[in-house]
């Protein structure tokens, strides 16, 4: 069974007045993830990946320590990354839920305190890349950031939120101002009722 390309959970303009362009969602989804689904198909069909699930292909062509991911792995974890992130998104971000809110408390101080790091995080990630928050295995939450396709998958970990810092994420609406598109992310764009269905 073939890969295919999710469609958006709302409209390509929807998320303009939170600040991500109609146009940037053009490029973003209907060519930047749609080629990462393409070249899937491509490269599994007759492999031992060919009819394995998503997540079973991310973590199983995952290399740890290598400073270069292998093609499968590469294009696998942007397609999951990215059929996250639509997901965590809404055009209308609304308030935490108190049991998110009450976990990112516990773990990480305030939600504020949360805030910051993770934009931290986004902003200090070299190159492209991701920044995510994170529920580890003993139930803690946590903000990391990882290199280019890699993802929490990888390190048993679950993703509550993930933001792309590859610069076609943001170029358009932001220009190189990742910390700008960072801020705007968490204030407008997070869908915080998808965030806490993860918990």
């Amino acid at each position: 069974m073939a890969f295919t390309l999710p469609d958006l959970p709302y409209a390509h303009d929807a998320l303009a007045e939170g600040g991500m362009s109609k146009e940037t969602l053009e490029y973003h989804h209907d060519k930047h993830h749609k080629a990462y689904v393409d070249k899937l198909n491509e490269l599994v069909a007759g492999t031992e990946w060919e009819g394995k699930s998503l997540e079973d292909i991310v973590k199983g062509t995952y290399q740890k320590g290598a400073v270069a991911q292998n093609g499968i792995f590469n294009n696998a974890s942007q397609h999951w990354n990215h059929s996250q992130f639509w997901e965590m998104m809404a055009p209308k971000s609304g308030a935490i839920p108190g049991e998110l809110e009450k976990a990112i408390t516990e773990s990480l101080g305030s939600v504020d305190d949360f805030k910051k790091k993770f934009s931290e995080a986004g902003v200090g990630q070299f190159g492209s890349g991701w920044a995510w928050l994170v529920k580890n295995a003993d139930g803690s939450l946590e903000v990391t950031k990882t290199e280019n396709g890699v993802n929490p998958l990888c390190f048993g970990q679950t993703a509550l939120l993930g933001v792309d810092v590859w610069e076609h994420s943001y170029y358009i609406d932001f220009r190189n101002a990742r910390p700008k598109y960072l801020e705007n992310f968490l204030n407008n764009l997070v869908n915080w009722e998808n965030v806490a269905s993860r918990l």
